[in-house]
C-alpha cells in the first residue's frame, strides 16, 4: 500500500485472529513487523506464514501484557532492534465471557492489566521511539463494549470495563500528543468473524449483506485506511453490525 513501505510496525497480539491478519496485511503492504504476543510458538507460525507470503520474516516478541515486568523486557528488546517505530498498533487484551459463576481475581486482573495497564505502559515505553519516526501512530483497537451506553451483551463486566479504559487512552494520548507529530487513531469493532487473508471468506467479504458479522478483514482495511490519511487528519472509527454490534435486531 502506498505510503507504508519499509516502516516499522510493532503488533500486539499478533498470534492469532485479528493480530495475525494485521501481521499478514501490513507484510503485504511492505511493513518491517515485530510481532508481541504470550504465546511464542503462536507467533512464529504467524511469522511463518508472513514469510510464505511476502519473503520477509518478521521479529518475535514474547510479552504478556498483563505483567508490568514482561512489558519493560520486550520494551527494552525493541529498542535493541530499532532505533524507532512508526507504528504501534495497540490490538492485545484478554477476552473474558460473561457467565454466571463468579470471576477469579487472576481473571479480572488480567483482563484489566492487558487491555489498560499493559497497553499504557507498553504505548509509553515506545513513545520516545516513536517521536523518532517522521510518520509516527499509535493505533488502539478498541471495542463496541468500550463506548458509552453499549449494551453489556455476552462480555464480562471486567472486559466492558477494560474496554471503557482502553478507550480513555486513546483518547487521552489524542489529547496529549496534540500538537506533535505522534497520531492516536482508535478503531472500535463489534463482534468478529474470525478470517484470514488467503482463506476463501477473506475474499467473500465485499459481498456481505447489511446485517451479518463484521470480519478481522473490515478491522484491517479500517486500520489501513486510517494510517494512510494526511498527517493532519486523525480518526477515531467506530464500526457497527446488526449482528453482533451496538444495534441489534430489536433492540435488545
Amino acid at each position: 500500500m502506498p505510503g507504508l513501505q519499509e516502516r516499522i510496525a510493532v503488533i500486539t497480539g499478533a498470534g492469532r485472529g485479528l493480530g495475525a491478519a494485521l501481521a499478514v496485511s501490513l507484510a503485504e503492504a511492505k511493513c518491517n513487523l515485530v510481532l508481541c504476543g504470550r504465546n511464542p510458538g503462536a507467533l512464529e507460525r504467524v511469522a511463518e506464514a508472513v514469510f510464505q507470503r511476502v519473503g520477509r520474516r518478521p521479529v518475535c516478541i514474547a510479552v504478556d501484557l498483563a505483567d508490568s515486568g514482561s512489558v519493560q523486557h520486550a520494551v527494552e528488546a525493541i529498542s535493541r532492534l530499532h532505533g524507532h517505530v512508526d507504528l504501534l498498533v495497540n490490538n492485545g487484551a484478554m477476552w473474558l465471557e460473561a457467565r454466571d459463576e463468579p470471576y477469579t481475581a487472576e481473571e479480572v486482573l488480567g483482563v484489566v492489566n492487558s487491555a489498560v495497564t499493559g497497553t499504557y505502559l507498553f504505548t509509553q515505553g515506545l513513545l520516545p521511539m516513536l517521536r523518532q519516526s517522521n510518520h509516527p501512530d499509535i493505533v488502539t483497537i478498541g471495542s463496541t463494549s468500550g463506548l458509552p451506553n453499549a449494551p453489556l451483551d455476552n462480555v464480562a463486566v471486567p472486559f466492558y470495563a477494560a474496554k471503557r479504559a482502553q478507550a480513555a487512552i486513546a483518547d487521552g494520548l489524542q489529547q496529549m500528543l496534540s500538537g506533535t507529530p505522534v497520531r492516536s487513531i482508535a478503531i472500535h469493532p463489534p463482534n468478529l468473524d474470525d478470517i484470514q487473508p488467503g482463506e476463501p471468506e477473506w475474499d467473500a467479504v465485499a459481498g456481505r449483506a447489511k446485517g451479518t458479522r463484521g470480519t478481522n478483514r473490515d478491522v484491517v482495511e479500517a486500520v489501513l485506511f486510517a494510517v494512510t490519511r494526511p498527517r493532519h487528519i486523525t480518526l477515531s472509527i467506530v464500526m457497527d453490525t446488526a449482528d453482533g454490534g451496538r444495534f441489534p435486531p430489536g433492540g435488545g
